[in-house]
């Protein structure tokens, strides 16, 4: 049996890099050799957890999870019946393809491994080729930038309109460069941490807002102007809000700001928090939409990934050896420690 090294979790806060089988690829699959792959915020949450329940509505015992769901790399073996892919491409890939579960969230594989089966290879649906100019690392980060690209897509933002993008993490920074090469007119980034809200300047925000510092309120007004709610009240003009941190605090500053009809798109995470105000967004008539995942956009984003690849290579803080992958973790599960870890992996 050829075996391969692969990151599993091993209770709550640990990891184990444990050695599998290595797949063989059927006559539909393609077997991929990782180069790189990205630690999600899903990740860190399994970690929390310390695994996945067994069966998650019945309250199941928790088991290993296989990590890793952002991965680049290149084909090394392809199935007799796939078609339009060839040993060498570069390729990302749809973890939620999988039909043996989501990879790396649950499913039988995980993509923090030195090889991961792609079952049922097609261009387009479960994998993507990208060119040798984009390195692997900023490849990995395709399918973050695809759940990013579906809250700017919700959100429907026109380039004459005004957005706040709430949480300067890699989902956040990544909705402001949408929003920029979408020609909106202008974006700024609040976050508590002064080196992210230099990060979001550097990716194209027009203006940050350090929120545990500034009157957020006052300066909306400044940047976006003052507008009103459907009392008359005053308000600032911004158009679009999108929460990209999942605080209880940014869900109530942006009821307590929204003009009339303006618009909130949730794509973070929601953490327990106070009551919703609701007579606040009945009063600006605010329009709330949630965002979650990417149901078309896993690889509409891919040619823009290669095209920008140097403006979003911008987003990753950190780059660890799998040989070091106990470290990598620990960077994601350490709060304000790293912004983006990739863990690289060697030729």
């Amino acid at each position: 049996m050829t075996t391969m090294k692969s990151v599993r979790t091993a209770g709550v806060g640990k990891i184990d890099v444990v050695d599998v089988e290595r797949p063989v690829p059927g006559p539909k699959d393609v077997l991929m050799k990782i180069r790189a792959c990205g630690i999600c915020g899903t990740d860190v949450t399994f970690l929390h957890m310390g695994g996945m329940p067994a069966r998650a509505h019945l309250g199941g015992d928790l088991v290993p999870v296989a990590l890793g769901h952002e991965p680049a790399g290149e084909i090394v073996e392809v199935g007799a019946e796939v078609t339009g892919l060839k040993a060498g491409d570069r390729v990302v890939v749809n973890p939620q393809d999988a039909p043996s579960g989501i990879i790396g969230c649950g499913g039988k594989h995980g993509g923090m491994s030195e090889y991961l089966l792609i079952e049922n290879a097609e261009v387009g649906r479960s994998v993507a080729v990208f060119p040798d100019t984009v390195p692997f690392d900023v490849a990995s980060l395709n399918e973050p930038m695809a759940v990013s690209r579906h809250a700017v897509n919700r959100s429907e933002a026109e380039p004459g309109d005004k957005v706040v993008v709430f949480g300067a993490g890699p989902i956040g920074l990544g909705a402001a460069i949408w929003l920029k090469l979408r020609g909106v007119e202008h974006v700024v980034v609040a976050d508590v941490i002064p080196g992210r809200l230099q990060k979001a300047l550097a990716v194209g925000a027009d203006a940050v807002i350090d929120s545990a510092e500034e009157d957020v309120t006052a300066r909306l007004t400044e940047l976006h102007g003052q507008s009103a709610n459907a009392l008359g009240q005053p308000r600032p003009g911004t158009d679009i809000y999108i929460d990209a941190a999942g605080a209880a605090a940014v869900f109530n500053t942006v009821v307590a700001n929204a003009k009339w009809h303006a618009k909130l798109v949730m794509v973070a995470v929601q953490k327990r928090g106070a009551e919703t105000d609701l007579g606040g967004m009945l009063r600006s008539e605010l329009t709330l939409i949630a965002s979650q995942g990417y149901p078309t956009e896993i690889f509409e984003v891919t040619p823009e990934l290669v095209e920008h690849h140097e403006r979003f290579a911008k987003l990753i803080s950190h780059r660890v050896p799998f040989t070091e992958a106990g470290r990598a973790f620990e960077l994601a599960l350490t709060p304000g420690a790293a912004e983006k870890v990739v863990v690289t992996f060697s030729a």
